[in-house]
């Protein structure tokens, strides 16, 4: 017999043994010795009351031994098969090549920066010589912006595909077991290099290719048929199919679209702030104690309300996180959070920014498609002007923010390049300032001390998803015009995170095997 319960564990509780078989066998009123095993399902913590509690939902089985309901995939040998090649390696391209070894095909990853070893000395360098290499950063190179930027995996992108099996893959090349259950699963920065290697070499063991340094610079077309791609302006590769998993910033692609006619729209996006706080405070608030109880984690936050008909929101919130330096290439400023896997720092950072529509790229409306990004390049290169040509990014207390003031200090920070006070309540347009000082005291109402002077408003965080998207069809996953072209993730405008951009290469993939199917 299998039952399914939901337990309720004191944070004193969860590290003690046996527990969840104990109250178990103490709500169903039945013997311990009968219970077989007791599996966790989910587990979320239930901040709502003054008392902070765990959430088990379990699956019991009652005399009954538990099946085995992990899967393990045996990626087989591909070298001989049809050959279909991804640009980029972010969680779209790698999934999507895993996929299509599953598949039977062989996939040839073309990525533009480094393996994900390499990469840390160029972001190293960005943090403390704010040296930016245009081709290896924060967002480009093996494993993408998710991994030096957190590696968050929540996702509302429950109807796309297998959530499951996603996590199932990530935990079978080294992910911990928890994510599989954790409401807001995590990994952290420190862990998913390691993970990103062995998903290499299980593509590259099963006769997969990954070329890195490897910049596509044109699409090699044949009437509205895609071929394949020049690399570094003199190598050609062919495949049967291109899957495009760029990335939200590669912005010579989208102009390479452009240029070979092939077509991209517009999008709404977000852009704003990153605020950080002390994670004391956030503690504080959220748990209703300024001393955590050591089982539990650092406390989160979500927060989102509607200013003028815009949404404004908390986004890519990091407990015990650091901000990072995220430009992608000189003379701009981009901020991003990430946090280690135990997200143990004294800071908590979150995006806090302003839904954009085309009402606010209006001054750029001649320059279509580009008009968003243009706008997102105007507010990046402002910020580095304003940080005197440097990566040491422009900010500016909460308080002083509101009251229109430039701070004349400002608080301890976890961003490594530094702080530098600037008047972000001028400097920033008026479409994000007004709405953010409205969501400043609406969100305190939320979280009573939220609004202080102790937070700090660090600009500009303007990268929370592609302002361009590449067309599709939604049956065939194809581009609407371009036969061969595939495209995928956060860059082509259908993803936004690591699960939800690993779910778009699977289906991709699986679109693939369909579309050589027909031809």
């Amino acid at each position: 017999m299998i039952k399914q319960l939901e337990l309720k564990l004191q944070p004193e509780e969860i590290d003690l043994p046996e527990i969840l078989p104990t109250k178990s066998a103490e709500i169903l009123h039945t013997d311990k010795q009968n219970i077989s095993a007791v599996i966790p399902v989910r587990r979320s913590i239930d901040a709502r009351g003054k008392n902070v509690f765990y959430r088990y939902l379990v699956d019991i089985y009652i005399n009954e031994k538990p099946t085995n309901i992990v899967r393990k995939i045996d990626y087989r040998p591909v070298s001989n098969k049809n050959k279909v090649l991804i640009v980029g390696s972010g969680p779209g391209g790698l999934f999507a090549a895993l996929r299509l070894i599953e598949l039977g095909i062989k996939p040839i990853i073309i990525e533009r920066g480094k393996d994900v070893q390499t990469r840390r000395r160029d972001i190293r360098a960005i943090q403390q010589e704010h040296i930016v290499n245009p081709d290896s950063n924060y967002c480009f190179g093996e494993g993408g912006a998710g991994t030096y930027s957190d590696g968050k995996l929540y996702t509302r992108s429950t109807k796309r595909g297998d959530i499951k099996k996603i996590l199932d893959i990530l935990v079978q090349h080294g992910a911990i077991e928890e994510i599989r259950i954790d409401s807001h699963p995590h990994i952290g920065s420190n862990k998913l290099p390691k993970i990103i290697a062995t998903m290499r070499d299980n593509i590259i063991n099963a006769g997969g290719e990954i070329h890195f340094n490897s910049c596509v610079t044109d699409f090699l077309l044949k009437g509205n048929k895609l071929l394949g791609v020049k690399v570094n302006d003199d190598e050609d590769f062919y495949g049967d199919s291109v899957i495009l998993a760029t990335g939200h910033s590669a912005r010579d692609i989208y102009y390479l679209l452009h240029k070979k006619k092939i077509s991209i729209e517009p999008k709404p996006f977000s852009m704003g702030v990153r605020i950080e706080h002390p994670q004391i405070l956030i503690n504080e608030i959220q748990y209703h104690s300024r001393e955590k109880h050591p089982s539990l984690p650092s406390a989160m936050y979500q927060l989102s309300c509607n200013v003028d008909e815009r949404g404004v929101y908390s986004f890519c919130m990091c407990p015990g996180g650091i901000i990072v330096p995220a430009a992608t290439a000189p003379g701009e400023i981009v901020v991003n959070g990430m946090s280690l896997s135990k997200r143990n720092s004294p800071f908590a950072n979150s995006g806090f920014v302003v839904e954009i529509s085309e009402i606010e790229w209006k001054k750029y409306a001649d320059h279509y498609p580009f008009a968003g990004l243009m706008l997102q390049q105007e507010l990046e290169q402002k910020a580095f002007n304003l940080a005197n040509n440097s990566q040491s990014a422009p900010a500016q207390r909460a308080t002083d923010f509101v009251s229109g003031k430039i701070s004349a200090s400002l608080p301890k920070s976890s961003y490594i390049p530094g702080l530098t006070s600037a008047p972000l309540h001028t400097e920033l347009p008026e479409f994000i300032t007004s709405r953010l000082k409205t969501a400043l005291k609406l969100f305190d109402k939320k979280m009573k001390g939220y609004f202080t002077e102790e937070a700090v408003l660090v600009g500009v965080e303007s990268r929370t998803s592609s302002p361009l998207r590449i067309p599709r069809d939604k049956e065939t996953f194809m581009h609407s015009e371009i036969k061969g072209l595939f495209p995928c993730g956060e860059g082509a405008g259908y993803a936004g995170g690591i699960v939800s951009a690993a779910i778009d290469g699977e289906n991709c993939a699986d679109a693939v095997k369909r579309f050589a199917a027909q031809n």
